[in-house]
């Protein structure tokens, strides 16, 4: 039996797939930003920052992330 799992996002828009299934934190990670300013939403909701570590990402979640930009 094939236990090779492959789950499939959309994030910002773009299709990706991942080996494995993750949470939102890992996935921020993966992306390179893990420790930014950043806002996730998943399927339409906001996950809270206290929940990212939490939120286990299921194949065919559509995330968008916007990254906060400091200046002046």
């Amino acid at each position: 039996m094939d236990t090779h799992c492959v789950i499939a996002l959309t994030v910002n828009g773009e299709a990706r797939r991942f080996e494995q299934p993750l949470n939102c934190q890992q996935l921020l990670e993966g992306l390179h930003l893990a420790g930014k300013r950043v806002a996730l939403e998943r399927n339409g909701e906001i996950v809270p920052r206290s929940r990212l570590g939490e939120q286990i990402l299921a194949d065919g979640d559509k995330l968008e992330i916007v990254v906060a930009v400091g200046g002046g």
